[in-house]
């Protein structure tokens, strides 16, 4: 018998919710993926560059022409400067990068910092890296950074910070104070960051994305992590980057050109073509969200969940407890995708130890405007 080397890890919930949604008929409000297309134009571009002959082996870092198109997103949207060819590496989707970062300096018996409600993929890739994660709860008021629980966690074996912001599943920010006081916690420490920024440009109300490649001390210890799949709605593509100095750029790429090598030739041409062209996509990305975030939140005005709008992301966490107070959120997530045709997420599952008492879901609202009325018709009647 094979001794596993995750014996705690089994399907995931987004897995699981997908498959109950598809076998019942329910609406997916689960798994974080849009129902609608990407830009045309960058669909068309994937069938010329195939057409092209494009299919064979990208450069182990990525093709040179689409780091130097995110070296350009990231001076416009953040006015820092980074260098593509050392800085910037194009990895198969966010979730390969965050593993390579974590393998690239994780060792046996480190401590990793993690933040509650937290998403599902890092502590496998540091437990997989023989480190262990130590669970910080984020404030169960606003889900902020709690800076007095974060001092209690440090030890001289903590290795690395991991930061998510916007946040899955909650869709708080970090601000640019925080970030300056995290700074100041660790000045003096032999930490590393993993800052898992795949909704950069699904922030609202007019609030700016406190980048970690904005803040010039953070980011000389950072690993940068994004997602073409989040700003494109092309979640299938499985595309994304991370940008790190070069010192740390050059530990990522020993793991990741073992895990996969490199990505997907004809989408890599494509996504430059279209980020060359439409520069504009990135800036009008936060009013597109927002616009489906507010119509999804005044249709779901009249039911008996509460919530507080999100400021980023695409998910809408809502408080059930006027409805089913005696079900937990697993328990409610089965029900109303059982009885009520709408399948969701529950936030347990994001905590080492949940609250207690705690009774929220999470709802994607990246969806058509008929997916969001339908499927808010039936939560009003629930």
């Amino acid at each position: 018998m094979i001794t596993s080397k995750l014996p705690n890890v089994g399907t995931t919930i987004f897995t699981t919710m997908s498959q109950l949604a598809a076998e019942t008929g329910a609406l997916n409000l689960s798994q974080g993926f849009p129902d609608f297309n990407g830009p045309q134009a960058l669909l068309d571009a994937v069938g010329k560059h195939i057409a092209l002959g494009h299919n064979q082996y990208a450069p182990m870092t990525g093709l040179p022409v689409l780091r130097q198109q995110v070296a350009a997103k990231i001076a416009r949207s953040y006015g820092a400067t980074v260098n593509p060819d050392s800085e910037v590496t194009i990895t198969p989707g966010a979730t390969e990068a965050i593993f390579c970062a974590i393998q690239a300096v994780i060792r046996n018996g480190d401590e990793v910092i993690v933040f509650d409600p937290c998403y599902d993929s890092y502590e496998p890739s540091v437990e997989l890296a023989g480190g262990r994660c130590v669970h910080v709860q984020l404030s169960l008021q606003g889900f902020a950074l709690d800076f007095e629980k974060i001092k209690a966690a440090l030890s001289p074996r903590t290795r690395m910070i991991i930061l998510n912001s916007p946040h899955n599943p909650t869709g708080a920010l970090i601000s640019r104070a925080e970030l300056d006081q995290l700074a100041e916690l660790i000045r003096d420490r032999d930490i590393y960051l993993v800052s898992d920024e795949v909704y950069e440009h699904l922030v609202f109300d007019g609030v700016p994305h406190a980048s970690v490649l904005a803040h010039e001390e953070l980011y000389q210890r950072a690993f940068v992590v994004s997602s073409f799949g989040k700003t494109y709605h092309v979640t299938g593509w499985k595309t994304g980057y991370v940008v790190a100095p070069a010192a740390l750029t050059a530990e990522l790429r020993k793991v990741h050109q073992y895990v996969n090598f490199c990505g997907v030739t004809p989408l890599q041409y494509a996504l430059a073509d279209f980020m060359a062209e439409h520069p504009e996509h990135v800036e009008e990305l936060p009013a597109f969200y927002q616009a489906k975030r507010d119509l999804f939140c005044d249709l779901l005005a009249p039911s008996r969940f509460s919530f507080t709008r999100v400021t980023g992301t695409y998910f809408q966490l809502v408080d059930y407890s006027q409805i089913r107070p005696d079900l937990d959120d697993a328990a409610m997530s089965l029900w109303m995708t059982r009885e009520h045709g709408v399948a969701t997420i529950p936030v347990s599952v994001f905590y080492q130890h949940p609250p207690q008492g705690q009774r929220l879901v999470r709802l994607c609202f990246a969806k058509r405007e008929e997916t969001l009325q339908q499927a808010a018709e039936k939560l009003c009647v629930i």
